[in-house]
């Protein structure tokens, strides 16, 4: 893996018009996409120069998907394989206008659903920076391949990395073979026991971008397990390690860095959760 993190300040305004923007889009998946168990179908895959949804069905046969373009900074709907309408990102669209137009040229398809509009109805303004999101894809893309690098070297079952429009970060997560018994509306489901890996653009406890990796469940006995440089067990609201985004950024060792970090996380959960 070749490349250096991008420093990421004043990602902010722009951080929050992508996360909404991402959730206009994913608005059509979780409508039309066949569903997964595992929620795979409304995370978004990256492909070159951007993120898109997972294919959808046409009533005339074929398929469609948008796909967020970081090269062009436009939303592109594709139908059968032709891009037949775009949306400028950096026209600073309001989530509502920007939803209301991909549903009508969805519409247009001929596809009909019921939409979750509130996660992206809203009339704020919006910035847009596209230095900054360019940047963002940037590291996405670079953690993406950190990511898919440690799932072909350890095997077993895991999970595409997806980016996640609800919170707006990206990850994928290995399937130990322990299983973990939890109640839900008065039944006992049973789950695999699982380590995520992650690539967050900040939230209340971290209000900057962070690497994240949580065993489920959690043994606090971790914490006695050293870490890499920069990298910290972390028990509060949720309970995991953090390995803040600074950490790497401008680094030329950056990528060796989150790598050893993935690496360590991996190898002292590894035995707990039945993990391959």
């Amino acid at each position: 893996m070749n490349g250096v993190f991008p420093v990421l300040d004043g990602l902010g305004a722009t951080r929050d018009t992508l996360h909404l923007y991402a959730q206009a889009v994913d608005a059509f998946p979780r409508a039309h996409a066949e569903p997964h168990d595992k929620w795979w179908h409304i995370g978004l895959r990256l492909r070159p120069n951007g993120f898109t949804t997972a294919e959808m069905p046409l009533p005339d046969g074929g398929t469609f998907r948008l796909f967020m373009n970081f090269k062009t900074h436009r939303i592109e709907l594709e139908a059968r394989n032709a891009v037949v309408a775009s949306w400028d990102m950096s026209a600073r669209w309001t989530g509502k206008a920007l939803g209301e137009s991909l549903m009508a040229a969805v519409g247009a398809l001929g596809v009909r659903g019921e939409y979750s509009r509130e996660r992206f109805e809203s009339d704020a303004p919006r910035a847009y920076d596209k230095w900054a999101a360019a940047a963002w894809f940037a590291a996405a893309s670079l953690a993406s391949e950190v990511f898919e690098a440690l799932r072909v070297a350890v095997g077993g079952e895991t999970s595409p990395v997806h980016l996640w429009p609800h919170h707006f970060d990206l990850s994928t997560e290995f399937f130990g073979t322990r299983t973990v018994d939890v109640q839900e509306h008065g039944e006992v489901k049973s789950y695999p026991a699982q380590l995520n890996l992650g690539f967050s653009t900040g939230d209340a406890g971290h209000p900057g971008p962070y690497f994240y990796s949580n065993p489920y469940p959690f043994d606090e006995s971790l914490v006695r397990e050293p870490l890499p440089e920069g990298a910290r067990w972390h028990i509060g609201a949720w309970k995991g390690s953090l390995l803040p985004y600074s950490e790497v950024a401008g680094r030329p060792d950056g990528v060796k860095l989150l790598a050893g970090y993935a690496e360590a996380v991996y190898k002292a959960a590894k035995a707990g959760l039945g993990l391959a």
